[in-house]
């Protein structure tokens, strides 16, 4: 009578005084090495076997010691960059801090802000650029920070001639007592830094803050702000 290799596995699990039946037998049975063409003992497989589980719980440890590093260190710029914009008590300090910070110490060179309703003593800098009414609905929309290649052509050309070298982007609407007052987009030449599948918790953290700390300033009236006529918004999909 012919056993198949399922029924003979199945009987050893039912009856696994076999082993201590036969134990001189099973010292002397011979198994192919996994990692070569080799016969070895079978008690020296398991040993192989053992070796390779430790390998793979040892990458994985690895991966998590390194994952748990950088979200350390993510975590320790923001609250650089917390720090810091708490020293500043106008808007203007505000802004050039977070530049800086972003650049230096978060490695975004390239980065584009643009803020409404919100009251400055120097409306010329390009924070107070017009901006669409695209813009303001897109800001509006944006619950969670966006991750991508592609965005509105208007938001490429607040980068000027870095526009044509950027890849990817990553969006994030400032909202201070549940108003919307701008929109932040930081752009990279690596297609791989803003992603879609990525994580955008500190994304989201990073708005909250800058947020917080931009919102201190006065709201101006939602009314007087200068929109431009809205156009398609299919450039975004």
């Amino acid at each position: 009578m012919k056993f198949s290799s399922d029924e003979i596995a199945q009987y050893l699990r039912k009856h696994p005084q076999f082993f201590e039946e036969y134990a001189d037998m099973l010292a002397d049975i011979q198994v192919p090495h996994p990692h070569g063409g080799r016969a070895i003992p079978i008690s020296e497989r398991q040993i192989v076997a053992l070796r390779d589980k430790n390998r793979i719980l040892q990458e994985k440890l690895s991966e998590l010691i390194r994952f748990g590093e950088e979200n350390g260190a993510l975590t320790e710029k923001i609250h650089r960059l917390a720090v810091a914009l708490l020293t500043f008590t106008n808007l203007n300090d505000s802004l050039d801090g977070l530049h800086f910070n972003l650049r230096e110490d978060f490695s975004i060179p390239h980065m584009a802000l643009r803020l409404w309703n919100i009251t400055s003593d120097d409306t010329v800098l390009s924070e107070f650029s017009q901006t669409s009414k695209d813009i303001r609905i897109l800001a509006e929309s944006l619950l969670h920070p966006y991750c991508g290649l592609h965005v509105l052509d208007e938001i490429k050309s607040w980068f000027g001639d870095d526009a044509v070298r950027l890849r990817s982007f990553a969006m994030v609407g400032l909202r201070a007592r549940s108003t919307v007052f701008g929109l932040m987009v930081m752009g990279s030449e690596d297609p791989q830094r803003f992603y879609p599948e990525m994580g955008t918790i500190y994304l989201a953290q990073l708005g909250q803050l800058i947020s917080a700390a931009l919102g201190r300033f006065t709201l101006a009236d939602a009314s007087s702000n200068n929109a431009q006529p809205a156009s398609d918004l299919h450039d975004i999909q």
